[in-house]
């Protein structure tokens, strides 16, 4: 090969497909002439700022093909370290690198935040007249990547896997719930979604004909504690138990919350749990048949399950990888991949292109028109949208010793050929 080297990188939080999007892309640059070494920055922007450059070109072909069922980031790492403006050294040391490494390639997995970096890269290297393509690959379990018209990207690799974790969840739940209901009538659970309700809508894919005593709260929903306590009673009174799925976004006043270096609100991190105080509040209030409100909060669990991966999800990670990898090589820089559903009955979908500088900080919005008119539910529209992502069987995973075999890359880095850098954020 003669063509110049690839940098892919992956930020913010990972998802349980996020490794075969890298997979996709690596696999595809071995047959792109443009493509020479692919190396992977470890934790993200922050491994380009430390030069810190795992070559995964020369890593085992069977650890590569492990990557479709190695979930989470451990892989390559990711981080939480956002560009931003004012950080010129931070700018100027990405450009540092891509040149003493004879980068021509740089690829971006991650959600808004990680577009808007690749985009701000891209049009960096413009400037400067580095020869620098940058792309984006779509990341985020929250499914908040792109428009609200689904016109840009139909939905984010990581979102169907997430949506099979919640399904799968609330149908064991309402087992738990059915058989303790005497003792303990009311489940909550709390689901991921700091601002947007695809998460804990996913939650109705257990019970596409309403059969379950099941209430939905997205961080959406136009209700109050006082009105959910009034309508978890009402399906006391009716059905003898509930199981709710509240939004861990769902506004319950202040919870102290910590906030990552994005300034997202990370609420595995905060004092006290928004599942927690609903389930307060209704032991407190009381409830309409004898027994306590108990809580799950469910953590990091629902973007690293990977025994609940979305076949459907995994294929189309890895085809976003492969069409992020030849746009690299198509030089069409400013772009991300992206995922378009075809029209017609059968679900299908097209790769694509879409500017990154639509997408970066986007953040789309979850339809009102998919949210009941009672407030803690959502429409068999959504369930149509919905359901394909999550495929029909369960991933086949690879085992040895009864353990899952997962990715092990040796730790060949590329030669360092620049001085120490420490990222500016962390300079104290």
């Amino acid at each position: 090969m003669s063509g110049k080297n690839l940098v892919v990188a992956q930020s913010g939080g990972p998802s349980p497909v996020i490794n075969n999007t890298l997979r996709g892309i690596i696999e595809a640059a071995r047959d792109l002439d443009q493509i020479d070494t692919v190396y992977a920055a470890h934790h993200g922007i922050e491994g380009v700022l430390k030069e810190e450059l795992l070559d995964v070109s020369s890593q085992n072909a069977d650890e590569i093909s492990l990557l479709r069922y190695t979930p989470a980031a451990g892989s390559i790492g990711t981080c939480r370290y956002k560009l931003k403006p004012g950080q010129d050294e931070d700018f100027d040391r990405c450009l540092e690198i891509f040149r003493a490494h004879n980068v021509g390639y740089f690829i971006y997995i991650g959600g808004n935040d990680s577009m808007d970096t690749a985009n701000k890269i891209a049009s960096l290297a413009q400037e400067r007249g580095l020869d620098l393509v940058g792309i984006g690959g779509p990341k985020t379990i929250d499914n908040d990547v792109g428009d609200s018209e689904f016109q840009l990207i139909d939905h984010t690799p990581g979102y169907g896997s997430c949506a099979k974790y919640w399904m799968h969840a609330v149908q064991y739940a309402n087992q738990e719930n059915k058989g303790s209901c005497p003792a303990d009538p009311v489940l909550v659970m709390q689901a991921m979604g700091r601002k947007i309700g695809y998460i804990p809508a996913a939650a109705r894919l257990a019970d596409p004909h309403r059969e379950m005593p099941l209430q939905i709260y997205l961080a959406e929903s136009p209700c109050s504690l006082g009105q959910l306590h009034h309508n978890v009673n009402d399906q006391l009174k009716s059905d003898g138990r509930c199981v709710v799925v509240v939004s861990e976004g769902f506004d319950v006043g202040d919870i102290g919350e910590r906030r990552d270096s994005f300034g997202h609100t990370q609420f595995s991190s905060s004092q006290i749990t928004v599942a927690q105080i609903v389930t307060n509040y209704l032991n407190d209030n009381g409830l309409a048949v004898k027994g306590n409100a108990r809580c799950n909060v469910p953590g990091t669990d629902q973007r690293h399950s990977m025994a609940y991966a979305s076949t459907v999800d995994l294929d189309e990670a890895y085809g976003a990888g492969r069409m992020a990898a030849c746009l690299a090589a198509g030089g069409e820089s400013g772009n991300m991949a992206t995922i378009l559903r075809n029209k017609g009955d059968v679900y299908s979908v097209s790769f694509d292109k879409v500017p990154l500088e639509l997408v970066a900080n986007s953040e789309r919005t979850f339809p009102k028109s998919w949210i009941t008119e009672n407030g803690f539910d959502v429409t068999d529209d959504f369930v149509r949208y919905c359901q394909p992502l999550v495929g029909e069987g369960m991933v086949s995973l690879p085992m040895v010793g009864g353990r899952q075999r997962l990715t092990e890359f040796e730790p060949k880095y590329a030669e360092q050929k620049l001085a120490v850098y420490q990222p500016q954020a962390d300079r104290k």
